[in-house]
């Protein structure tokens, strides 16, 4: 199964693996006369997938910024949110913002292989009894980022734990090998213009 190691320590940066809650995502900005309108979404619980090697040189730039270059700084953090895994088997995740989503049978094939993390879309992490978290899913085509001044305002009041290091690595690397794969159409599907 996809449990995980964590770490409840607080260090003075933020770190690949950290768990988050209760993070916004500005959906879009509009402004029509003079009247700003800001749609976000606050994500319960977010996972930062951004490389740790990045994290630590901005916050070592941030820090000290003595440096002639500011080529460490980062602009954004890339976080995933973190879905109740019993509403992902039921497909209610996201039912707050009225989407239905396909339901995966967690006693059949398709519930299981996301459980051992077959699954190249999602990652199953199951919390030790210490954490006060829920089994989660982190679906990877729900990335997103986040500024890293807000992630660092936030940090103090919102962390609630890390993923150890051989854990956030075997997200990391599962989360890169879905960016990375290649899209090939449907052949079972008739193409345009074609009889």
């Amino acid at each position: 199964m996809g449990s995980v190691q964590v770490k409840r320590n607080r260090l003075g940066r933020i770190s690949q693996g950290d768990i988050f809650r209760d993070v916004e995502y500005i959906e879009y900005v509009t402004e029509k006369r003079g009247i700003i309108e800001v749609s976000k979404i606050v994500f319960p619980l977010v996972v930062v997938l951004t490389q740790d090697c990045d994290l630590e040189q901005n916050a070592r730039y941030r820090g000290n910024p003595t440096s002639s270059s500011d080529d460490k700084q980062l602009f954004s953090v890339l976080v995933a949110p973190l879905y109740n895994a019993e509403h992902v088997f039921l497909g209610t995740h996201l039912s707050n913002l009225e989407l239905n989503m396909e339901p995966i049978n967690k006693s059949r094939t398709p519930g299981k292989t996301l459980m051992q993390n077959e699954k190249p879309r999602y990652h199953y992490l199951d919390f030790p009894d210490n954490i006060p978290i829920v089994a989660q899913v982190v679906d990877f085509k729900h990335y997103f980022s986040v500024n890293v001044s807000y992630v660092d305002r936030i940090r103090g009041r919102n962390f609630i734990c890390r993923i150890s290091e051989l854990y956030r690595e075997n997200l990391s690397q599962r989360f890169a090998a879905y960016l990375a794969r290649i899209g090939l159409p449907d052949l079972s599907a008739p193409m345009s213009g074609t009889p």
